[in-house]
């Protein structure tokens, strides 16, 4: 129960960062760089600390690491027209509402992953728990920015793109429900979720930080590391 009530708050970083979209937000481009940054070193440092080792005491760790790798990169990059992490503020060429519906599909399984991480995390422990969902959070808004941007770029309406957001909180929320009682999920749930966090850091977050120069945005992956390092200092470590 933990666990799902953590990914509906998790969710609800989707719907706030589509809100910031949709109400035409000031600043939010600064506010996504920062959150970008920040999120992708403290989502590689929870994945490469903490997630990783736990899931390789598992008889077949590493394989549902790989697994789970692999499974967002083809549902984001070869079954989705178009996807990018950002804010999309040009017209997709060949534009249809389709497009924008491709991307959910895409992250539909991002997401459900999302709810896996923080069931299992907590099925783990308390700390690992707080430690997954602190680094789901922080890249959920720059999803919802993502999405919303397609959405609407694409000609959906806002209507369809805040059911749209709705649909990933609720990927988020199964994906946490099912963990316990899916045997799968139950034992190789933190493998699969530690290669889609690894993912999500170094093959969508990262790049993004290197579309330019400004400092303030490479200081955030290091402070995320640090922050990580500092927080789980605090609570004693995470196993």
């Amino acid at each position: 129960m933990t666990g799902v009530l953590f990914s509906v708050l998790a969710g609800l970083g989707d719907m706030l960062g589509g809100t910031l979209v949709l109400a035409g937000a000031r600043n939010r481009h600064r506010l996504l760089a920062a959150l970008v940054g920040f999120g992708a070193g403290f989502m590689l440092a929870v994945a490469l600390l903490e997630m990783l080792p736990d899931a390789l005491e598992v008889e077949g760790g590493l394989v549902g690491v790989l697994v789970g790798y692999l499974v967002v990169h083809f549902t984001q990059h070869a079954f989705t027209p178009h996807f990018h992490f950002g804010e999309e503020t040009h017209p997709v060429a060949s534009a249809s509402p389709d497009i924008g519906l491709w991307a959910l599909a895409g992250l539909v399984p991002h997401s459900f992953f999302d709810g896996v991480a923080i069931g299992s995390g907590f099925r783990q422990s308390w700390e690992l728990g707080i430690l997954i969902f602190i680094a789901i959070v922080l890249h959920k808004v720059p999803t919802g920015v993502s999405l919303a941007s397609i959405m609407l770029v694409s000609g959906n309406t806002p209507r369809r793109t805040i059911l749209s957001l709705a649909g990933l909180l609720a990927a988020t929320v199964a994906g946490a429900a099912a963990t316990p009682s899916v045997e799968l999920l139950a034992r190789h749930g933190l493998s699969l979720a530690a290669g889609v966090t690894i993912y999500v850091a170094a093959s969508n977050l990262i790049p993004e930080t290197q579309r330019g120069r400004d400092w303030r945005v490479q200081g955030g992956v290091l402070a995320g590391v640090l922050a990580f390092v500092l927080l789980r200092a605090v609570m004693g470590g995470a196993g």
